[in-house]
């Protein structure tokens, strides 16, 4: 079964989050107006204690990778740094945003006298209140297309005013909008920035996953390195009590008189050498055990990084004919799937993107706008002094309000019409000069690293498939040493026990067995890293370990 990699929450900042409902929705208003969390919280490692038994962490190698997906701190670094071009997007989007805007505003004013004379009399002196509003919504779409909408009016009134309408009540109603006809004109060209963005998000996303390549890499050689140490420190072990069990040998030897006293010192210094050995091999064997508990996030877990540490992988990788590649198809296999080249080709990708809005830069900018406003008027009417009744009176005021205004704006029989053109011609534009520049440069140096990237995995295919060959032919030859050096030590101790041979060259055989095991085992482990270095530089590393990133 493959693994899943679970992305686990690395802080409870979720109010920290943009704002990902409409308007006027609730969570609208919790997420505009919640109080920021700026606390960052990381979460302890998970499922370590599902391995233990028997007071050991027990690993196979699917296990630990697991647990390296769900608890290495390096890699969830990787999977969070894909927020910023992800966030990014949403960045970019904000072009096409809708905006409403409302204002409403109060002035009280009282007017200068125009004279001495008015300045006494309090009826001469003037004074007004001005209310102005307005609401308006506007957005601009994908294709250029802007457009607005708004309502705005204002209520005046005067004293001591000679007005026709006091209060004066105003509506008005207006519909504009505006289209770029050469620069910004289609929605490709406007969507620019969004494909740019998208395109980053691709990139960062393979360069994360080419991350992952190297840090599980990472992780594997850990485990593997405890396994290696593991086996030197058996070897060194075995080597220790066959010089231990020479020594007793001779020693009953010694206490039998059948040898010198001068012949046990050899002995004994062999077993000095060999516990110096075995002292070494533990001290290297715990410290990969303290590498391989970082790997896994054990380190953080008090309980967990006291218990000792059990692979259950074994060193020997069994046959080695199926380690057998052929190199061309290797190099065809790298081309196709590794991350490192569709980063390469997702930076090239973006390169024309940068171009064609740079092109866009470029060009005139030549707008149609068109308007459409609807007006009304209410308030208190008051007739002029030359608007007479029969009898020679002035005529009344006429009562009026909101209503009117709102009438006659909704009636539609006051309209005003506008249309028109506006060009804005660059002359010489340098700064636009200059980013397509920029962008042509880009796409060169990104070709060129293209290329560049296609000859190092070239090269670095061939060697890893050199590499797993040559460590191969060096594990059967290691194979074939140990067993001849097994043959020797007996032939040795026949002979000795013969007395047609000295203890030393029993020794020496004994140090030559030791030497061909080790021989042995950094043979295994080496082809067991040659081949997962020819995985990871293939790319197919996450898959042949059945990683899913999600």
């Amino acid at each position: 079964m493959k693994l899943r990699t679970l992305l686990l929450g690395l802080s409870s900042a979720a109010c920290a989050l943009a704002q990902l409902t409409s308007f006027p929705k609730p969570g609208y208003f919790r997420e505009t107006f919640a109080r920021t969390q700026a606390h960052v919280e990381l979460q302890p490692p998970v499922r370590l204690k599902d391995f233990v038994a028997g007071g050991k962490l027990e690993l196979s190698l699917k296990n630990y990778l697991a647990l390296v997906m769900a608890n290495n701190t390096d890699v969830q670094i990787q999977f969070v740094s894909l927020d910023i071009p992800r966030y990014g997007i949403l960045s970019a989007m904000g072009a096409w945003d809708p905006t409403a805007r409302a204002s409403f505003s109060a002035t009280r004013s009282t007017g200068l006298p125009s004279s001495a004379l008015d300045a006494l009399s309090a009826a001469a002196i003037t004074k007004s209140l001005t209310q102005p509003y307005s609401l308006s919504y506007s957005q601009t779409l994908d294709t250029g297309t802007s457009y607005s909408v708004g309502f705005s009016g204002s209520k005046t009134s005067q004293t001591n005013s000679f007005l026709s309408y006091n209060p004066s009540i105003t509506a008005n109603l207006q519909f504009g909008i505006q289209q770029p006809l050469i620069r910004n004109r289609s929605r490709y060209v406007n969507r620019l920035p969004l494909m740019i963005a998208q395109g980053n998000y691709k990139v960062a996303d393979f360069n994360m996953r080419g991350n992952l390549l190297g840090l599980v890499n990472n992780a594997e050689n850990a485990y593997w390195n405890v396994v290696s140490a593991r086996e030197t420190l058996r070897v060194q072990e075995s080597a220790r009590d066959t010089a231990k069990a020479y020594l007793e040998y001779m020693q009953q030897q010694l206490d039998l008189g059948a040898i010198s006293p001068l012949d046990i010192y050899n002995p004994k210094a062999s077993l000095a050498a060999a516990e110096v050995s075995v002292s070494t091999a533990r001290y290297a064997l715990a410290q990969a055990e303290d590498a391989l508990r970082h790997q896994i996030g054990a380190d953080l877990d008090p309980e967990v990084r006291k218990l000792p540490v059990v692979l259950t992988e074994p060193a020997d990788p069994g046959s080695t004919d199926r380690f057998t590649y052929d190199r061309e198809e290797e190099v065809k296999k790298a081309l196709a799937i590794n991350p490192n080249m569709k980063l390469a080709l997702g930076k090239m990708d973006v390169d024309d993107l940068g171009i064609q809005s740079a092109k866009n830069g470029l060009l005139p900018n030549l707008m149609f706008n068109a308007s459409y406003t609807a007006q009304g008027r209410g308030g208190i009417f008051y007739p002029g002094s030359s608007s007479l009744l029969g009898d020679g009176t002035a005529a009344p005021p006429v009562p009026g309000g909101i209503s009117d205004a709102l009438g006659q704006l909704f009636g539609f029989g006051y309209p005003t019409y506008q249309a028109g053109l506006s060009l804005t011609l660059p002359i010489r534009s340098k700064a636009a000069s200059a980013q397509m520049g920029t962008a042509v440069a880009q796409k060169k140096l990104d070709a060129l690293a293209l290329r560049n990237q296609e000859q190092n995995i070239r090269l670095q295919i061939l060697n890893a498939v050199t590499s797993v060959d040559g460590a191969k032919e060096q594990l059967k030859l290691a194979i074939v040493e140990r067993d001849f050096a097994k043959l020797n030590l007996d032939a040795e101790n026949q002979k000795y026990q013969l007395g047609t041979e000295t203890n030393q060259n029993v020794i020496l055989a004994q140090q030559q067995l030791a030497s061909a095991e080790l021989t042995l085992v950094n043979a295994q482990i080496s082809l067991r890293k040659s081949v997962l270095n020819l995985l990871t530089q293939t790319g197919e590393l996450l898959d042949e370990r059945g990683i899913v990133i999600r």
